[in-house]
């Protein structure tokens, strides 16, 4: 089963392998249009943290892969368009680590902070992120704490309702594929982990492959389960988590 399964994994890579990419400048011009209707020019994609729940506890450092919402699982940062279409996804990561953490982490960070962010962005472009993100040059975030600021809550108010577009990408990305609602296996190792990321992946291309020929999710499908923030206290988790600096260390590796 599992030689059937890589190399069906291995088919969909090699098929499929330009179905996730960065858009041209063209095409960013075009999301910048659409974005800017909502009030926010020049914005060419939306990011967001989800987490993808796992049966068991990992064998090695399960305790990092304990999460707020008092699941073990693996998180994973989506960028998409205004299409739902996944332009960018970075994952493998504890699901206890905050999404600011993994997203500085990726390739894409460093990127998009580096020489090459004019290969990436034209002047002036950014993404959108929540509240869960820190602003800067490239990315503008919600206000963590808006309060009685009616300007700041008006502006986390039109975030909301471009972001939707991202949380329903995600909804519909674990609805078509619902092995990504809880992996029933047990990480043991790194070998495991990659084998992972590499399944976060195909499901993710063939996302891209169904949404670029307009394949709609409709209703027929079933019911969208777009993700939202819980305000419910989680219980500790049965071991103390690690540091932050370890949770980075275990991501990397």
């Amino acid at each position: 089963m599992v030689n059937y399964t890589n190399r069906v994994m291995t088919a969909i890579e090699c098929c499929l392998k330009n179905e996730i990419s960065w858009p041209n400048r063209l095409e960013r011009t075009r999301i910048a249009s659409v974005f800017a209707a909502g009030g926010f020019p020049r914005c060419i994609g939306l990011v967001d943290g989800t987490t993808i729940r796992l049966s068991q506890r990992p064998a090695e450092d399960g305790e990092t892969y304990f999460d707020r919402k008092g699941d073990y699982s693996i998180n994973a940062q989506i960028i998409s368009d205004d299409r739902k279409h996944i332009i960018y996804f970075f994952t493998g990561m504890p699901g206890s680590c905050h999404d600011v953490t993994c997203l500085r982490q990726s390739s894409l960070w460093k990127r998009m902070h580096n020489e090459q962010q004019h290969l990436l962005f034209d002047r002036g472009q950014y993404l959108l992120g929540d509240s869960g993100y820190t602003s800067g040059e490239r990315l503008v975030a919600a206000f963590r704490n808006a309060g009685g600021d009616k300007d700041k809550t008006d502006f986390n108010t039109c975030i909301a309702h471009v972001r939707i577009a991202n949380e329903h990408c995600i909804g519909i990305l674990k609805s078509r594929w619902h092995s990504l609602k809880e992996v029933r296996t047990q990480l043991k190792n790194r070998a495991e982990n990659q084998y992972l990321v590499r399944w976060v992946r195909c499901c993710i291309l063939l996302h891209n492959f169904l949404n670029r020929r307009r394949d709609d999710w409709t209703e027929a499908d079933g019911p969208i389960e777009v993700e939202v923030e819980s305000e419910v206290q989680i219980p500790d988790p049965p071991t103390p988590p690690l540091d932050e600096r370890a949770m980075i260390a275990r991501g990397r590796r």
